[in-house]
């Protein structure tokens, strides 16, 4: 029994440090799952966005003499924001800047659609429109708590590949950092609004 010992050891070590360096994997993959299913219900946000600006503008179209300026401003920065896109599995800061700007774009040209309906009182009172205005508000909303989520399920990915020991072989499994939405340039300064 004595010769069989030391090998009974090493077979020991060697299962438990198998089994230690299974769950750092399986933990990380877990975790990066949760961050790309946060990052699809974002896209998803978006996603439901778009489509709704789509039929405000026609609504408003329809409804109004329009600036055309400010329709196209829409539809350009809808476009380009639709064009971005961003690999779940490897988000970069820079990816995740890039998509920002995009989405700002979107956000800053409706909010200029918004404010020049103003000048239009049929438009106003036009049922479809306000259902419209009112789904807006309420995607904004989504979005806002899906970019919340998101950063929710980036930090404990982050802290687990980046704690010691799990940083050693994070590394080795392919395991990187991933980007947190962060506020767009200006977002700190007051919205100017004109009538």
């Amino acid at each position: 029994m004595k010769r069989f010992l030391p090998w009974i050891i090493g077979i020991v070590v060697i299962i438990g440090i198998y089994s230690w360096v299974k769950g750092i994997n399986n933990t990380a993959v877990t975790l990066n799952q949760n961050v790309e299913q946060s990052w699809g219900d974002v896209q998803t946000a978006y996603q439901r966005r778009n489509d709704l600006i789509g039929n405000l503008v026609n609504t408003v179209k329809g409804a109004a003499d329009f600036e055309k300026s400010t329709l196209t401003a829409v539809i350009e920065a809808r476009a380009k924001a639709t064009s971005v896109t961003v690999d779940p599995t490897n988000i970069t800061p820079e990816q995740l800047a890039e998509f920002n700007k995009a989405q700002s774009g979107v956000s800053s040209s409706l909010s200029r659609l918004l404010v020049s309906v103003e000048q239009y009182p049929t438009l106003k009172a036009n049922e479809n429109f306000l259902k419209l205005q009112d789904e807006l508000a309420s995607t904004e909303n989504q979005i806002l708590t899906a970019r919340t989520r998101f950063n929710e399920a980036v930090k404990p990915y982050n802290s687990h590949i980046k704690t010691f020991p799990n940083s050693l072989f994070a590394g080795m499994f392919g395991f990187k950092e991933k980007a947190y939405f962060t506020a767009v340039d200006g977002a700190d300064k007051p919205v100017e609004v004109k009538f």
